[in-house]
């Protein structure tokens, strides 16, 4: 796989894991959004959607990437590798429940609480389906 292909199914994997948020969102009852809180930690402004977005799509675009080179080595899937990042990085919430500029904000439920660790473990499925689909896995 190319890295422009990683790259682009990194970020097309963020993009759909970004569509299917307000469905989760209403389905839990928990208003977290990862484009919320992306955006809203760089701009104020009404363009915090856009900038958010932008910003997802590029950390999946990263780790489209990081998912091609760990692949050239080892027999890895998008989808354990999703989750596991996941993992990793589900205890951050604290912080950005304490230090997000934008907490309590449309968006910015708590989220480091169980709905959130759902909601953040059922995008990461989600967007290692799409990254491993596109990416030919």
């Amino acid at each position: 796989m190319t890295r422009g292909r990683a790259a682009g199914a990194g970020a097309l994997a963020a993009i759909v894991w970004a569509a299917a948020e307000p469905l989760d969102r209403r389905v839990l009852g928990h208003d977290y959004s990862d484009v919320a809180l992306l955006g809203k930690l760089v701009t104020r402004s009404r363009a915090w959607p856009l900038a958010g977005l932008a910003l997802h799509a590029g950390n999946g675009a990263i780790f489209g990437l990081a998912y091609r080179e760990l692949r050239r080595h080892a027999r890895i899937g998008a989808v354990p590798l999703a989750l596991a990042e996941h993992v990793a990085l589900f205890p951050l919430g604290a912080l950005a429940d304490r230090f997000h500029p934008a907490r309590g904000e449309p968006g910015l439920a708590p989220l480091f609480s169980a709905p959130a660790l759902v909601q953040a473990t059922w995008r990461h499925a989600l967007f290692g389906a799409v990254l491993g689909r596109v990416a030919g896995e």
